[in-house]
């Protein structure tokens, strides 16, 4: 075969999506882990991702906080072939927040904030290959007290990612206007996720995650490590169902967190 045709299968193998039987993208949803895809949905293509049940624990020498989600719930739909709108939400969220010294528990159970955020990708919106997208975000204050933010956030996180055969490096590199932590404005934010995912099976994945962020709250400058392993297992063409575990490897960071969820597409 000429060069010339090699190099043109070569570059149609790395551009085209991948398509399934029925001639639809695979199913790239966004849960679970600490990182975010690159890829986009198809123009008119839905994704409803639901988070089971969540719990994270963080202690420190003067306190212990449990903090439990249910139903937090990301809609996702194609806008284009690269761009898709999405709307995130936490149906309901209980804190329970215990004092050491003295005994005392103060306990918040409210809805939580909103997010709004598109998605654009650069390059292989189906995420074979190289993939490379840009995604704005911003957060409304519409979750309660000890739930909620108390304020309006926004940010930028970059994903991109690289898949070759049954393996596939992430990077999710962000920069936010985070909310104080006493809820009355924002202040920079920064960092990254890196991931390594791996094909178990037709069926079965695994993700194993670094997250650092360098946080420069008016209260106390903070850098948060996390690392995270998760597993999905799709059982269907359109339908996945997801469990994970993150640990915190440093003072500032919460002690672990356990969750699990389904995504759906329509």
């Amino acid at each position: 075969m000429p060069l010339r045709s090699v190099l043109l299968v070569a570059a149609l193998t790395f551009t085209v999506p991948a398509l399934g039987q029925d001639g639809r993208r695979d199913l790239c949803p966004d849960r679970p882990g600490l990182g975010t895809p690159a890829c986009t949905l198809d123009s008119g293509a839905t994704m409803l991702e639901t988070g089971i049940a969540d719990w994270t624990l963080d202690r420190d020498a003067d306190s212990r906080t449990d903090s439990f989600a249910f139903g937090g719930a990301l809609l996702r739909t194609g806008l284009t072939p690269s761009l898709e709108a999405q709307i995130g939400w936490t149906m309901l969220g209980h804190v329970r927040e215990r004092d050491r010294p003295t005994g005392d528990v103060a306990r918040w159970t409210r809805t939580g904030d909103v997010t709004l955020a598109l998605r654009q990708n650069l390059i292989n919106p189906d995420s074979s290959g190289f993939s490379a997208a840009l995604m704005p975000y911003a957060t409304l204050a519409v979750g309660g007290e000890g739930v909620g933010a108390g304020d309006w956030g926004a940010g930028l996180i970059v994903p991109v990612s690289f898949e070759l055969g049954a393996i596939s490096l992430g990077l999710s590199p962000h920069v936010d206007a985070a909310v104080d932590a006493d809820g009355d404005g924002r202040h920079l934010a920064y960092g990254s996720v890196a991931g390594l995912g791996f094909a178990l099976s037709d069926e079965v994945s695994a993700t194993a995650e670094l997250s650092l962020t360098r946080d420069r709250d008016p209260g106390g400058h903070a850098t948060e490590a996390l690392a995270g392993l998760s597993l999905g297992w799709e059982s269907g063409a359109d339908s996945q169902w997801d469990m994970g575990v993150n640990a915190g490897l440093n003072r500032n960071s919460a002690d672990i967190q356990l969750y699990a969820g389904y995504a759906r597409r329509f």
